[in-house]
């Protein structure tokens, strides 16, 4: 039997290299020092594309890979993945959803209560021998505040959960209001802003939700208020946040993401009021698995049924 011929696109984790390998018939386009010469080469022969979300598929990749009929994605964001330009030719493209919604939500109310707290700040006071000299200065309490959330899908519902437990007010901005869930629904990202204390930013990334959350937004979050963004860096206006927080026209930020990674702007990286993470919120032992399991699951639905898994919408009838 004929082995799906498949195109590695970036790095991934060893298990699913492994296994990939062991079903398929695998080239690491991301290793080869000339991949434009390989792909015109050899790039009608392959039928299959995985790679991180981080690094996706391009249309152009997928123009040179002509008898392409399924992509199967390391994470639950896509918008690096050129959609459209799979849908027009029938590429089946997909994901790993679901899977990663604790360990991300968990990151989020990390974030939320390092921030509010200053866990991080009072670590380095303690450390740098501060305590002293004299107590830590107080903090934001988190227990009772209200929290907006940006985007209630399956990780903001998640999120929403969490902050349950520390008996917050919800309030959340959608494109469109879900009747199904008990919080109430601000058809306005303004209006969000200007009613909560954290705002954190669950939304997916694309060129619907660019700087999204922009100098307006943080001007009616207020002092008082705090962002959390654990979805896609491009969703915040990196550069009006710096501002915003060095003139405390905001109180502080919690980041997991940002647009141009690694690369943090050196206009956060000089800040003392925003806690910066490097793009860790799915990185655990368990979720990582469970990512790996899906992205394999994928390919191998697709061999078998002709269907991946779990398809990005619009990308699977």
């Amino acid at each position: 039997m004929t082995k799906l011929k498949v195109i590695q696109n970036s790095t991934l984790p060893e298990w699913l290299e492994n296994q990939l390998k062991s079903r398929f018939d695998v080239f690491p386009l991301w290793s080869e020092k000339d991949p434009e010469v390989f792909l015109a080469k050899h790039g009608a022969e392959y039928e299959a594309v995985v790679s991180r979300a981080a690094v996706g598929v391009s249309e152009a990749l997928i123009q040179k890979l002509p008898s392409l009929k399924v992509i199967s994605s390391f994470g639950v964001g896509y918008d690096k993945v050129a959609i459209d330009a799979a849908k027009s030719r029938g590429i089946q493209v997909g994901y790993t959803p679901n899977v990663l919604n604790d360990c991300v939500a968990d990151i989020a109310f990390g974030l939320l209560i390092d921030v509010a707290r200053q866990i991080s700040a009072a670590d380095r006071y303690a450390r740098e021998g501060q305590w002293l000299k004299g107590p830590y200065p107080m903090t934001t309490r988190v227990s009772g505040k209200k929290l907006g959330i940006l985007g209630l899908g399956r990780i903001g519902q998640v999120i929403a959960k969490r902050a349950s437990g520390f008996d917050m007010e919800i309030r959340y901005h959608n494109r469109k209001q879900n009747s199904e869930v008990p919080y109430q629904y601000e058809p306005s990202l303004i209006e969000l802003a200007k009613w909560c204390d954290f705002l954190v930013v669950a939304s997916a990334g694309g060129e619907e939700t660019a700087n999204l959350v922009s100098t307006e937004v943080f001007e009616v979050l207020g002092p008082k208020g705090y962002l959390i963004n654990i979805a896609r860096g491009t969703v915040v206006d990196e550069l009006a946040l710096a501002k915003a927080l060095k003139e405390k026209r905001i109180a502080g930020a919690g980041l997991d993401v940002y647009k141009d990674e690694p690369n943090i702007p050196n206009q956060l990286l000089e800040l003392d009021n925003v806690v910066l993470l490097p793009h860790v919120a799915s990185a655990t032992h368990e979720t990582r698995q469970a990512m790996s399991e899906l992205v394999f699951e994928n390919l191998v639905s697709y061999t078998k049924t002709g269907k991946v898994k779990v398809g990005v919408p619009g990308t699977v009838k």
